[in-house]
């Protein structure tokens, strides 16, 4: 949210564009994450949150984007996104990838990080918006040891 909500403020329309990834295995299905996207950005007038299957690029296309925006949370991500940026580039070298850096809070954050604590009862309602919480909790019930 925090990349989007500056993004919002660099550029005229932004598209929260929700893969649908077979290889992955997510935890809400992609109109559950939809909707949650929906609802956690619904105070930015110029976003929208849409869904896609396939290739970015190809959707970027479609879509008549000029940049597609990638949060780096360390350096750890920088290897893969930056192999994904030149792959865009060579599939579609008309659109740009920018990098943004989260702020400094949430540069340990992950959503593996915040399944796992909502999956083990712990407290997560310092990283994700209350209806995100409240999913999370119907969806993974605490283990009991």
């Amino acid at each position: 949210m925090d990349v989007v909500e500056r993004a919002a403020k660099l550029f005229d329309c932004v598209v929260v564009a929700v893969a649908s990834n077979d290889a992955k295995r997510p935890l809400f299905t992609l109109a559950e994450r939809r909707r949650m996207a929906v609802r956690a950005l619904e105070s930015l007038a110029n976003v929208e949150v849409d869904t896609f299957d396939g290739l970015l690029v190809q959707y970027a296309q479609q879509r008549g984007a000029c940049a597609v925006i990638r949060g780096l949370r360390a350096v750890s991500d920088f290897e893969f996104e930056f192999q994904m940026a030149l792959m865009n580039r060579k599939l579609n070298q008309r659109l740009e990838t920018i990098f943004m850096m989260p702020k400094g809070a949430y540069t340990f954050l992950s959503s593996k990080l915040v399944k796992e604590v909502a999956r083990l009862g712990g407290e997560v309602s310092p990283f994700v918006p209350a209806h995100v919480e409240k999913a999370l909790k119907a969806k993974l019930k605490p283990r009991r040891r």
